[in-house]
């Protein structure tokens, strides 16, 4: 009997949590046992991943260690779990930055630890829970899941205005999450329209061909929910509340894993399940990605406060992920993968930095600092490190995804490859101005002087996501190679339904690079949705008496020009 690798990764936190309800933690007399079982917890499930990363085929771009089991047969709906190559990295890196975050949260969360630990372990099953359902209907319920625990987070061990950027979190996430869900329902009536049968299941609908109208009507509402969670400008503005407000491990989580939601539910569901629509609107994602890009790296510049800044600083760097995804080939999408685990990493990083600048000076307003080199040596040095990690140093993790997406957008479109490297120049001018302004000069503020250097538990938060920037950054081959086949899967997965779509809808298409100049006719909106099931390997049409012959649906390509 196969061992049940994935669901052992949901349950564990979960398992973890319920534990901690048994801990005895009235008037705070066990506070230090709460913390050091949700870390020793978090630490084994850390473990369990990297047994998943020892155990998964590099070469292979199916999903692996797969189970099924029936939930709601009636309806097809089934828990179904899996990992390619594509959320490999993405569960690893929820596993790593949990322990992080925990510890970080030591010296500063007084007060209602258990819970706060509790609602840690909860987010943390539901985040992998996300990244590894191949059924929609479960891969919805993990994605609203997470806002729960994430809610709490914010709201009540943040700071001043918590409830306010606590509700707007959730308010924004939730509105897009209720289109999102229309639209899988109404991709499981259509499989039933199709095969007489229901079904939530990624791998059938892959296979669901639709009219370019239904296509454009679903696609609008994935895209929709998963631009607000990237965050895709303009639907933005509810980032910097809930970074500046939440706690320091609810930041680190939010920035690394949180915002990659949005980018991976653009590359599993969006672009795969309605080709013919992306191609319409991945121009169009392109350009608000490259404003989003330069819009964040500005604003970010003008910013007094670190947190603030770090937090612009992820609207411009994940505008860079979803470019990757727009461009849709290898290169792109592959560095929009690697530069999700980056921007984990390394924006991790700078809130665990942050976060201890601020449990220190209680404040974290750029001019209250200032010359820290002399009285921080080594936080400065990893300050540093993190620094040139985020803007794209060569030898560090930043560089390789930022790369391959800029090579990979440049085959596509060269004019907004050329805007979007504007952005690695801006991003460089924001990152330095500010490391200058907090670490060099003189003390001209008394209170620094006394400040501590990184203790020995700071090091060991800090110190792994160094060791990470480096490696990643000296060895991507290590990562790259488990990523490429399951990119060049989807790829031609994408590629391969839009041709097959253009034959047998009359979709005319002109040229091959994706996003290219097109031609195409929408069908009649007062006709019923087309819907072909085919086999994802040959991608002939099912006999169905309901749909009409390939020929005689392709036009005449005289019958556009018109009579005079």
């Amino acid at each position: 009997m196969p061992v049940p690798l994935i669901s052992s990764l949901i349950a564990l936190p979960l398992v973890g949590a319920v534990l901690l309800l048994f801990i005895n933690n009235r008037d705070n007399r066990n506070e230090r046992v709460v913390r050091v079982f949700a870390l020793g917890w978090s630490v084994a499930e850390l473990a369990l991943t990297l047994v998943l990363w020892a155990w998964f085929n590099d070469a292979s771009a199916d999903f692996q260690f797969v189970e099924r089991h029936a939930w709601i047969p009636e309806f097809g709906i089934e828990y179904a779990v899996g990992v390619d190559g594509i959320s490999l990295f993405l569960v690893v890196l929820t596993a790593f930055l949990t322990p992080l975050s925990l510890l970080s949260s030591w010296a500063s969360l007084h007060g209602r630890v258990r819970a706060f630990s509790i609602c840690m372990l909860v987010l943390e099953s539901a985040m992998i829970g996300v990244f590894v359902s191949i059924d929609l209907f479960l891969f919805y319920v993990f994605w609203d899941a997470m806002l729960v625990p994430m809610y709490f987070l914010i709201g009540v061990w943040g700071y001043e205005r918590r409830v306010y950027a606590a509700v707007k979190f959730m308010l924004y996430t939730m509105a897009g999450s209720v289109l999102m869900l229309i639209a899988i329902i109404s991709l499981a009536y259509l499989h039933d329209v199709a095969t007489g049968s229901y079904s939530f299941d990624l791998l059938k609908l892959y296979d669901l061909q639709l009219s370019q109208r239904v296509q454009i009507w679903c696609f609008l509402a994935f895209a929709l929910a998963f631009a607000i969670k990237v965050p895709l400008f303009p639907f933005h503005t509810w980032l910097p509340d809930a970074h500046v407000e939440a706690p320091t491990a609810g930041s680190v989580i939010l920035a690394g894993v949180l915002l990659k939601m949005g980018t991976y539910g653009l590359i599993r569901f969006a672009f795969p399940l309605f080709p013919d629509a992306a191609m319409l609107f991945a121009p169009y994602l392109a350009g608000l990605a490259v404003v989003g890009i330069l819009y964040g790296a500005l604003v970010a510049m003008v910013q007094p406060d670190l947190k603030k800044l770090v937090a612009y600083s992820s609207v411009s760097h994940l505008g860079f992920v979803v470019l990757g995804i727009a461009a849709m080939n290898t290169q792109g999408v592959a560095g929009a993968v690697y530069q999700m685990l980056n921007h984990g990493v390394s924006t991790g990083a700078l809130f665990l930095i942050v976060g201890m600048l601020s449990d220190r000076r209680h404040t974290r307003l750029i001019a209250e600092f200032g010359g820290l080199k002399r009285v921080m040596p080594r936080l400065t040095a990893a300050f540093l490190v993190v620094t040139l990690s985020s803007i794209g140093l060569p030898g560090l993790n930043g560089f390789v995804g930022e790369f391959l997406i800029l090579l990979g957008a440049f085959r596509w479109s060269p004019s907004l490859a050329a805007w979007a490297a504007l952005g690695v120049i801006l991003s460089a001018v924001y990152m330095l101005w500010m490391f200058q302004r907090v670490n060099y000069g003189e003390v001209t503020n008394e209170k620094n002087e006394s400040l501590r250097d990184l203790s020995v538990r700071e090091w060991w938060a800090l110190g792994p996501t160094l060791a990470m920037a480096l490696l990643m950054g000296v060895a991507p081959t290590l990562f790259l190679q488990p990523i490429e086949p399951s990119v060049n899967r989807l790829v031609e997965r994408v590629s391969r339904s839009r041709t097959f779509t253009a034959q047998n809808t009359g979709l005319g298409t002109r040229g091959s690079g994706f996003g290219t100049k097109s031609e195409s006719r929408i069908l009649n909106p007062e006709s019923p949705p087309q819907v072909l099931i085919t086999n994802s390997e040959s991608r002939v049409p099912s006999p169905d008496p309901r749909i009409p012959s390939p020929e005689s649906r392709i036009p005449n390509p005289e019958s556009r020009v018109p009579s005079p």
